[in-house]
């Protein structure tokens, strides 16, 4: 039988610790060429409406410890202004609807053992990554956070940092009162911390050990002149990096690892966050290859270092607590998701949880 795992059930299964343990496992293993991904692939195509395209992407990985997966995503991208920011928006078939799963198979059978849908999981692998940044390149003692953003890529990362690192302090900005004061709330309930819910963004900066930008903004939201020394960096959206200003004070740089070419073309390998193909490629689009963040690559290449070397003793990461240094995971979105899909199956397995459909429906006899 095949399961079918909504985001209920993952939430039911899958805790951060989990996904930390599940992402540097599968990060060791790409390293050590006994796992394997390709970087994300987009395609963009023009629908009716000019303000709006069609995007659908895709990224893939698996590993000789048993799994495949290949995560879909089918969206109807434009952007907004809100509040003097411009957003990032998507939906499938309407608004409040998004259409994103992951395709999970055995690489001993072929058999296909699990559709699941991927917002939970989205939202922890994302926070996990930051928390797995903050682990290995965050001042020991850091314990004050300041952030940028109140939903749930913010509430995943908040659980993560508290994983690794002994935070007092939560210092939150977000465009919208309301959803920062009840943010803020939640958090120091959730986490028996000191909250500062700040009217300004550039409040949030102001002795903060970990600053994070995670919003959808479509622009870069960190301000690098109002990083103090110490900070470490963690960025989710806007061009998939930080401002100029951070990068240029950037200390150390963690980027977890690369994809790796294809075999016998080396020359064909990119360290491209996103790989996109549009029809009418002269007509502007949108979505996660804007404003020129498919091409970010290895940032920072004199000051960057990788996860597995780092782990192994090769390299060093922090060496004073006056740096300051940023992580970001790179280009290996599709080992992501075989590693956290794997442990998703099995848990729910295990908790009787999923719908069952025959896994003969989705085979056939005729051999393509």
């Amino acid at each position: 039988m095949t399961l079918i795992i909504n985001n209920a059930d993952v939430a039911k299964v899958l805790t951060m610790e989990m996904t930390m343990a599940a992402l540097e496992e599968a990060y060791l293993a790409l390293a050590a060429r006994e796992a394997v991904c390709r970087p994300r692939i987009d395609i963009r195509i023009p629908t009716s409406d000019p303000a709006k395209n069609y995007q659908w992407g895709t990224m893939e990985g698996g590993s000789t410890a048993g799994y495949f997966a290949i995560r879909m995503k089918s969206d109807v991208i434009y952007e907004t202004r809100y509040n003097g920011s411009i957003t990032q928006e998507k939906y499938c078939t309407r608004p409040g609807l998004y259409c994103g799963l992951v395709l999970l198979t055995s690489i001993e059978t072929g058999e296909p053992l699990a559709f699941i849908n991927d917002g939970h999981l989205q939202h922890m692998r994302v926070g996990a990554d930051g928390g797995i940044g903050v682990k290995y390149l965050a001042k020991p003692a850091a314990a004050v956070v300041g952030m940028l953003g109140s939903g749930g890529m913010a509430r995943t990362h908040m659980r993560a940092f508290t994983l690794v690192r002994d935070i007092k302090k939560l210092q939150v900005f977000s465009p919208t009162r309301e959803h920062r004061e009840s943010f803020g709330r939640e958090m120091a309930a959730a986490y028996n911390i000191e909250v500062k819910v700040c009217d300004r963004a550039e409040d949030i900066y102001k002795g903060a050990d970990i600053v994070a930008g995670l919003t959808d903004s479509a622009v870069p939201v960190l301000d690098g002149r109002l990083l103090e020394n110490g900070a470490h960096i963690v960025n989710v959206g806007g061009t998939g990096k930080p401002d100029a200003e951070s990068l240029r004070r950037v200390d150390v740089y963690l980027r977890f690892g690369d994809a790796p070419g294809p075999v016998g073309k080396p020359e064909l390998a990119v360290d491209d966050e996103h790989l996109g193909y549009e029809a009418r490629p002269a007509q502007r689009k949108y979505g996660d290859g804007r404003r020129g963040r498919a091409r970010h690559g290895n940032m920072l290449p004199d000051k960057r270092v990788t996860l597995a070397d780092l782990v192994a003793g090769k390299v060093k990461g922090r060496s004073n607590a006056e740096q300051i240094t940023y992580s970001e995971r790179g280009n290996l979105q599709g080992a992501q998701f075989f590693a956290i899909a794997g442990k998703i199956y099995e848990a729910a397995k295990r908790a009787g949880l999923g719908r069952q459909i025959p896994t003969e429906w989705l085979l056939q006899d005729i051999r393509d």
